[in-house]
């Protein structure tokens, strides 16, 4: 888990990424809590919103590189005015080279 970009996803937040029209009661963090007021029409069990609340945190935890990446790259502005001054290649060459370099991707997306 990044501490520096902690995942967005408690039990609720899972269970709505499952079935936007499910209807529940429950305390966000405590899937103990869970009551259903549709009746769960779609049987969802909770190895199920287990599964994808590990799946869901995952996904979010091989993007934290986008996070980086955007803060350091500088703003628009400043971008468009290198780019007008000095060109496109020596704008990816200066300013988004070695940002990507600081921050990969993870294998796997490449």
């Amino acid at each position: 888990m990044s501490n520096r970009y902690p995942h967005p996803y408690d039990y609720y937040s899972v269970i709505k990424e499952i079935d936007p029209k499910s209807i529940v009661r429950m305390n966000p963090d405590d899937l103990s809590t869970l009551e259903w007021l549709d009746g769960n029409p779609n049987n969802i069990t909770t190895e199920q919103i287990e599964e994808k609340k590990i799946e869901l945190i995952a996904d979010w935890e091989s993007k934290t590189y986008q996070f980086d990446r955007q803060i350091e790259y500088p703003s628009t502005g400043e971008q468009f005015d290198y780019i007008y001054h000095n060109g496109v290649e020596k704008w990816k060459t200066d300013m988004i080279d070695p940002v990507k370099n600081k921050y990969p991707k993870p294998e796997e997306d490449n």
